[in-house]
């Protein structure tokens, strides 16, 4: 097959939502010819980003997401509008789509996320959504956790403007994607009639383990886009309502905040005793096996969460919030733990820096549990099963 992939961020082998979009588009050109359009937000790409892709794809070709001078000055305008400022920043696609498909007969197109889901194509090219998360869903989250009125307001209404939006688009597609049971099972009950199939969140297994215990005593590890407003919640949380707790009873240790594109207010958490931000890094694998415990504080979230999954790979112990873990079939206590309430969070994570031999037992069950359940090559093999077979029933009707 001639396969398109459509994606709002340019695909990464090691990081962030476009590891999964990498790891797809490799198993996709292992049996297929596949092509990339990639949205960006600057003109400066590395050229290094753009090696793996190009050793991967047919055609790789590289889209500049239109620049505002003011971001809340756009969400408002559109607000205004009654459009969705989500929608609206990923809608700048159909020229490059338009030169991709003169130049190609593509069987199929894969949209990675709804909102880069409405570009024209002909007739008789299979869609396909891929949905990392239910973005109306996530808004809406945010909505519900958010203190301050502007904030709690925007985020409630960009949820009930996108969510049309976002069905509308999944009921259009020919087959969607979700990356949990539970989400498709949400989606299910919108579109009844629609093909919906579970294609996971993945890790590369052979780059995320850990064959020698390297951890430092008393290490504690948040790893995430720290751009990400889900991720920057999570740590204020922990910070206010769990180190101190931890730190009372373990006074040795450390909490390092793995990610790239730290915010301020996420730098100064670096003020706090036993607290390193780190920002950018260039492999976050010898953090976790530095780490004796990794946390997924979580409040907001939709999709499935890859740093649970790298972490577990690395044979760390994780305690998580039920949202955190939200998704998985991870079974509490066996594979991590889950604490809703931060003193419960906080002691977990105490009796776990406290007990090596219970880390070790939770390390062995997540890396059994991502071998068998999460590699990106079985992950990947479930895509290759859906788009064929969907490919043949389509034949079958023509």
């Amino acid at each position: 097959m001639k396969v398109l992939m459509v994606s709002p961020s340019l695909p990464t082998p090691t990081w962030g939502a476009g590891t999964r979009n990498y790891h797809l588009l490799k198993t996709l050109a292992r049996d297929h010819t596949v092509s990339l359009l990639a949205l960006v937000d600057s003109p400066d790409v590395d050229e290094g980003d753009l090696s793996p892709l190009r050793a991967l794809a047919h055609t790789v070709r590289i889209a500049i997401r239109p620049a505002s001078s003011s971001k809340r000055l756009q969400q408002l305008m559109y607000m205004v509008r009654g459009k969705s400022y989500a929608v609206e920043i990923n809608s700048c696609l159909q020229k490059d789509l338009d030169m991709l498909l003169l130049d190609e007969d593509y069987d199929a197109v894969i949209y990675e996320s709804a909102l880069v889901a409405d570009y024209r194509i002909p007739d008789g090219v299979q869609c396909i959504v891929d949905q990392h998360n239910i973005e109306y869903e996530l808004l809406w989250r945010t909505y519900q956790r958010e203190t301050t009125w502007l904030r709690k307001w925007y985020n409630r209404l960009e949820s009930r403007l996108l969510r049309p939006v976002e069905i509308e688009r999944c009921r259009k597609a020919d087959v969607v994607l979700t990356t949990s049971e539970r989400d498709c099972s949400l989606l299910r009950s919108k579109l009844p009639r629609n093909v919906i199939e579970v294609v996971p969140n993945g890790v590369d297994t052979n780059i995320f383990r850990c064959d020698a215990q390297e951890e430092e005593a008393g290490q504690i590890i948040f790893t995430g886009a720290m751009n990400y407003y889900p991720n920057i919640d999570a740590v204020y949380y922990f910070a206010q309502h769990c180190w101190p707790l931890i730190q009372a009873q373990v006074p040795g240790a450390t909490w390092k905040i793995v990610g790239s594109n730290p915010r301020p207010e996420v730098r100064r958490l670096a003020e706090l005793p036993g607290v390193t931000v780190t920002g950018t890094v260039p492999d976050v694998r010898s953090y976790l096996a530095a780490s004796a415990v990794a946390i997924a504080p979580l409040q907001i979230g939709s999709g499935t969460r890859l740093k649970i999954l790298e972490a577990l790979a690395m044979q760390r112990a994780v305690v998580s919030t039920s949202i955190g873990c939200e998704g998985l079939a991870v079974v509490p206590g066996r594979h991590l733990v889950v604490e809703d309430r931060p003193e419960a969070f906080a002691q977990a994570v105490v009796t776990l820096l406290n007990n090596p031999e219970m880390r070790a037992a939770y390390g062995a069950a997540g890396r059994a549990l991502v071998e068998s359940e999460y590699s990106w090559e079985r992950c990947g093999d479930m895509l290759l099963r859906i788009l064929e077979t969907n490919l043949r029933e389509r034949e079958q009707i023509c």
